[in-house]
């Protein structure tokens, strides 16, 4: 048996990734509508949110609480696609290293060991931005606040549908990301905030993220308000801000995912 039919016979991800895989490299025999590629993320994603996912087993061993593991040093590939499932609704996004190395690989290492499946999209501003990134859990959050990556030159503009990391010093991207809800070209391309991704499908859940909170719910990293955050997690922000949509699942889906 192949490691592929024993992980689809074993998980829900594994069938879900089975699925996927399939229908992008043609090895299914039988003739059939296929689905669109967003239908096969939402259902990606939703098992890898599962509790017998494999991939959530890197924060029960710790993984995430060791930034200096070998994991987080890898090249992501030049070119992969990603699965978004937030409490809004599926994305699809496009990702090139090209286009911010520093920050691409960065982001890929995160997004493959889980660090932002069930954190909370707590800065939305309509038209301008909805942010991501603090992780549910304070210990994971504490440990990657400091764990900063160089800077990367500029490069795509950041038009509405782009996501880029937040940062308060040059110098400082850490974890926390932001999509650009509308055309923040003329303001974010000159500090730079330089785009790590981009949606290829779905864009029109970014108008559904709940944006109630504005500013209050943390805020920017200069601001200099999201101690609580930190502090709390996932527990804080449900407590006080419960309407936060959220990141359910983020799963890189092409190949060289690690998966």
């Amino acid at each position: 048996m192949s490691s592929r039919s024993h992980l689809a016979m074993t998980t829900p991800f594994g069938a879900a990734l089975l699925l996927l895989l399939t229908w992008t490299t043609g090895d299914d025999p039988l003739p059939r509508t296929a689905p669109s590629t967003l239908d096969i993320c939402s259902e990606l994603a939703e098992a890898r949110s599962s509790a017998d996912d494999p991939i959530r087993a890197a924060e029960a061993s710790s993984l995430l609480l060791n930034p200096r593991d070998p994991w987080f040093g890898r090249q992501a590939p030049e070119r992969f696609q990603l699965c978004l499932l937030t409490s809004a609704g599926p994305m699809l996004l496009e990702s090139r290293r090209e286009w911010a190395p520093h920050g691409v690989d960065r982001f890929y290492n995160l997004v493959t060991a889980g660090y932002y499946d069930d954190s909370r999209i707590f800065r939305v501003v309509e038209d301008r931005w909805a942010q991501f990134g603090i992780h549910g859990n304070p210990e994971v959050a504490s440990t990657w606040r400091e764990e900063s990556i160089p800077d990367d030159p500029p490069g795509l503009s950041n038009e509405r549908g782009t996501l880029a990391f937040a940062f308060a010093v040059p110098d400082g991207r850490t974890t926390q990301v932001f999509f650009n809800l509308g055309d923040n070209s003329s303001t974010l391309d000159e500090e730079p905030f330089v785009p790590i991704a981009r949606i290829i499908s779905g864009q029109e859940v970014l108008d559904r993220i709940h944006s109630g909170y504005g500013e209050t719910a943390g805020g920017g990293i200069r601001a200099g308000n999201q101690d609580p955050l930190f502090e709390g997690g996932n527990a804080f922000l449900d407590e006080h801000f419960p309407e936060l949509d959220r990141i359910l699942a983020a799963v890189v889906v092409t190949p060289g995912s690690g998966l």
